[in-house]
């Protein structure tokens, strides 16, 4: 028989209560949903199966990086049309409504979880719930016998280990830093292009990647108003770009700190090839054991996300003590809506199971309250939430037009996390879920006196 697509197309609309956006391609060759538009297509029973052993968000990006799932067509335009169902509504939109009215079609499944072969101890109140539906009782009943469900599906290679212990000591912090960055400089050029830049870029019409990734810089480089002669500490400094630019284009002295091995190897072999290395010191440190303070200005670019939300007093205390009375910070930061329930707020199962691991996100006025409380005064905040939809866009790109080296360098498994997690973090800033914010702080000189000018933004000029 060759029905399972159908079959999985009727247990779809059952659990998610809407039509199914996308066409379905099943590995007996039957098809259902949408003629046209981008096709999902299950390679075999395992990928049911995974969704089985782990209900929710993991259970398919399981099956995603396994190649179990794979998409023909625009990824973009089916993450698009899937996200409104698969994941939870956004709480802004409907603030009222009760937890179980918002649960998406993946909560729906993950309640039904004490029902699974592993017999999981959870959802037991949105259990009781779903099963008095029969429709619901024989969709589950029907994924089962589609499923096939034993053995259960070990995990993806890719997916980090589990972690013990608490968050964010300094020897976690570096497995997590690791398991991100530590995948192969070859890798992160094919991705990135020459800039070697992996944050939102700056763009103007017409601009390419490398434009854009150079005026962010040089954005920054205004903004903390370096000349020559100052010193700069550039937190989690990647690849070396922004410390390059900075000594290169204003003159200063730069330290650049990173928790990764492969990224100050490269950094320090780019600064070497620069002439800069008598200007550029690139340790491989974690920011809170920086003692050789003061420093005039410093920059965190895409680095705050992994300081975790126990730990970012003390971050921002740590840099407003190594800075000079009327030093600057630049604080470059990926944040989230705040959440109605802040308690409930939880990271995101696939960024951390195969992307950062121990990852955070913050509200933008969780940040600027936890710098001020520090002693700073934040002076301005640039939102930069469309260019990094650009951005990502143009990775995303680029890891495709690469993509034959970009497996060969790592696993067709990790580069198929990077795919995904960068086209779906594209549409979480085109739609608002993500926001990206450049807080500019000054450590004030006096009580009375922070050091600035009176117009500030001389940058945009």
């Amino acid at each position: 028989m060759t029905d399972a697509a159908p079959r999985l197309a009727a247990l779809a609309e059952t659990l998610l209560g809407a039509p199914v956006p996308v066409r379905i391609r099943a590995w007996d060759g039957s098809e259902a949903g949408p003629p046209t538009g981008p096709t999902l297509v299950l390679a075999n029973r395992r990928a049911l199966r995974r969704v089985l052993w782990r209900p929710g968000e993991l259970g398919l990006a399981r099956a995603w990086v396994a190649g179990d799932i794979t998409v023909e067509g625009d990824l973009f335009e089916l993450l698009d049309r899937v996200a409104g169902l698969l994941w939870e509504r956004d709480p802004v939109t409907a603030p009222e409504a009760e937890p179980a009215v918002r649960r998406s079609g993946l909560g729906k499944l993950a309640a039904l979880r004490p029902h699974l072969p592993h017999r999981a101890m959870t959802g037991a109140a949105g259990t009781a719930a779903l099963l008095r539906d029969p429709a619901a009782r024989s969709a589950l009943r029907d994924l089962v016998a589609l499923a096939r469900p034993w053995p259960a599906p070990a995990p993806p290679p890719e997916e980090a280990p589990r972690r013990g212990g608490p968050l964010h000591t300094r020897s976690r912090d570096r497995q997590a830093i690791s398991h991100h960055y530590d995948v192969g400089n070859e890798f992160y050029e094919h991705v990135l292009g020459p800039s070697m830049v992996y944050s939102c870029a700056y763009w103007s019409p017409g601009a390419t990647l490398e434009d854009a990734q150079r005026d962010k810089l040089d954005l920054v480089c205004r903004k903390l108003g370096l000349e020559p002669g100052l010193r700069l500490l550039d937190v989690g400094c990647g690849w070396g770009s922004m410390a390059l630019h900075a000594a290169r284009e204003y003159g200063v002295r730069v330290t650049g700190v990173t928790l990764s091995r492969e990224q100050a190897v490269y950094a320090r072999k780019r600064a070497a090839e620069e002439g800069l290395a008598d200007r550029v010191d690139i340790r491989i440190q974690d920011y809170r054991d920086v003692k050789d303070g003061p420093y005039d200005a410093i920059s965190s670019i895409g680095m705050a996300e992994h300081v975790g939300a126990e730990r970012y007093r003390e971050y921002a205390r740590t840099l407003h003590g190594l800075l000079t009375p009327g030093g600057r910070l630049l604080n470059h930061q990926i944040a989230r809506p705040p959440d109605p329930d802040e308690e409930a707020y939880h990271v995101d199962e696939f960024i951390d199971a195969y992307v950062f691991p121990d990852g955070e996100l913050s509200p933008l006025g969780t940040t600027v309250g936890e710098l001020e409380r520090a002693g700073f005064e934040v002076r301005d905040v640039e939102a930069l939430r469309e260019h990094y939809g650009l951005t990502l866009r143009a990775w995303v790109a680029r890891l495709e037009e690469h993509w034959e080296e970009a497996v060969r360098l790592t696993s067709p498994g990790r580069a198929r996390v990077w795919l995904l997690y960068m086209a779906a973090s594209a549409l979480g800033f085109e739609h608002g879920r993500l926001g990206v914010n450049q807080v500019l702080a000054v450590k004030p000189a006096t009580a009375s006196r922070s050091g600035l000018p009176l117009r500030l933004r001389t940058w945009g000029a």
